[in-house]
Parts: structure tokens; sequence; C-alpha cells
């Protein structure tokens, strides 16, 4: 009978102790759910910001911490969407129009703009130029040009970039000789610089590689100063990292790429599930180099 009131007792006490720790689960639940519901949240790049949205400016939105009067601001090109303490959700086209550009081969979807409002807030991944040239004096200058637009977009693409703020551009028609004047053919000339409105995440490219250094590089792209297009080639060699560290978002990689002893800092351009890809210049030249995780 005694044995039988001990198990009655303890039954009674975890059917208690059960009650409570589920009541308070709830209460948790509860109290975060209508923390959330007293807050706006913005999206923008990587990160989500738990604000109160004070006004929606051309350029940008305004907004202050919970428990803060500081008013802080972030450029409407870096926002994804917005969602409302009411539940009302806001997205932003500035945002929308910029494409995903996963590798070298997706340049095609790199966009030139030589209005400067239009990379405000994005990350700045480098400086870029191009230069094409007409083989004759009957050479289309069209064409020149869209040449020298081909090689600004890859070397965006190189680095990552989606999105290039055309600071100058010089285009000349071809010149034809005369008996004491020599001609020249069409040439154009680019620089501007590369911008991305999304980096690849430190964090998950830091758990992807965990506590492994060595890799092998598995392609090359490579375009030079005075080539016509990129070049692909495939390579196995190995790639040792010895540091990663994070500078304004930018992944900056400390690594030896075996039979390369002119370049050993190299910059995160992408990453996926199975690969990830580094960029650099030597001397003029761009390149990228595809790494396997694997």
């Amino acid at each position: 009978m005694i044995s039988n009131l001990k198990g009655k007792i303890c039954r009674n006490l975890s059917s208690n102790v059960l009650s409570k720790v589920l009541t308070l689960t709830i209460v948790l639940t509860t109290y975060s759910l209508l923390a959330n519901a007293q807050v706006d949240t913005v999206y923008a790049n990587n990160t989500k910001i738990a604000c109160t949205i004070k006004e929606v400016t051309p350029d940008a939105v305004k907004y202050t911490f919970p428990g803060e009067d500081v008013l802080n601001s972030v450029y409407k090109n870096t926002i994804q969407k917005i969602i409302f303490k009411s539940g009302r959700v806001q997205t932003f086209a500035e945002t929308t129009s910029y494409k995903t550009v996963s590798d070298v081969t997706d340049y095609d979807k790199v966009a030139i703009t030589s209005v400067e409002s239009e990379v405000k807030g994005l990350y700045k991944l480098g400086d870029v130029s191009s230069k094409a040239k007409g083989t004759t004096v009957f050479s289309s200058q069209e064409r020149v040009k869209d040449r020298a637009y081909h090689k600004m977009k890859l070397q965006a693409a190189m680095v990552g970039a989606n999105i290039v703020y055309l600071t100058n551009q010089r285009t000349e028609g071809n010149k034809y000789g005369g008996y004491f004047q020599s001609g020249s053919t069409a040439e154009t000339n680019l620089t501007g610089v590369a911008y991305s409105n999304m980096l690849p995440d430190y964090d998950k490219f830091k758990q992807l590689i965990g506590s492994k250094t060595d890799f092998t590089a598995i392609k090359k792209y490579e375009l030079g100063a005075s080539d016509t297009d990129v070049s692909v080639d495939a390579i196995d060699k190995a790639f040792t990292i010895s540091n990663v560290t994070a500078d304004n978002g930018i992944v900056l990689i400390t690594a030896k790429l075996k039979g390369e002893n002119d370049n050993n800092n190299f910059q995160l351009a992408s990453l996926t599930e199975n690969t990830f890809s580094v960029a650099y210049k030597h001397k003029g030249t761009a390149y990228n180099i595809v790494i396997s995780l694997k």
C-alpha cells in the first residue's frame, strides 16, 4: 500500500512539473511572438534588422532601434523587403532588378550603369577596366564597343559582382590615313567600379570549410588586359588556406595555390555547397579559381 502511495505521489509530481514546463513554454513563445509583432523587420543583404521604420525616402529607409531615439538609415538598393509590425510586406524593385551572378559564366547578368545612385549602399568589390580595338580601319565601331563591354562584364563576374558603375568611357572611330598620316582603328576604353548587392556569407563559408585547410583547385579562369575573351582550363592543384578574415562583409583568404608563387591573397567571389571560387589580379591579368569543397 505504501508502495502504491509513493507511485501515485511521483506521478502527480511528474504531471505537475510537466504542466508547469508546458505552461512556461507557451508563455515564452507567446511573449516572443508579441515582442516580434511590436517591431518592423528590414531584410537587407545578409542581415535582418528589428526596428521601427520612421521614413521611406526615394533613396533610403530611416529607422530607430527598439528603446533608442538615434535615427539610422539604410539604402534602398540593399533592401529585399520590409515586414511591418502590422503584417504588411513591402518589397523593393531596386534589389529585385539585380541578377544573381553565381560564377564567371553568368557574366551576361552583370548590369552596367552610369547612374551613381544605383550603386549607393552596395558592396564595392574593386576597380575594373577594359579596352577593345578594331583590327582594321574597316572594323565596326559598335562591335568594338560591344567587345569592351563584354570584357568589363567578365571582369566583374570574376570577382562576384553583378553591377558596374561606369566612371569613364572613351570611344574613337576609325581614322583613315593619307599620304602624310597613318590611319588608326576604332577603339573603346572603359573604366568603372564593380559592386554587388549580396556577398558570399562569411559564417556559412567558415561552417562549410570547418577545420579543413587543404583543398583542390579544379578550374582556372584567366583574362589578360590584351585578351579578347576569358580562357578557362581544368586544373588539379593544391589550395592550402592559412587564414580567413572579413572586411566590411568581403571575405578575404590567405592561401597558397600550388605552382603560383606570385600571390597569397584571394577574395572569395562565390560559394555553393560543393565549391567556392576566389579572385585575384596579377600584373594586369584577372584570375578566378574554382575550388572543390569535397
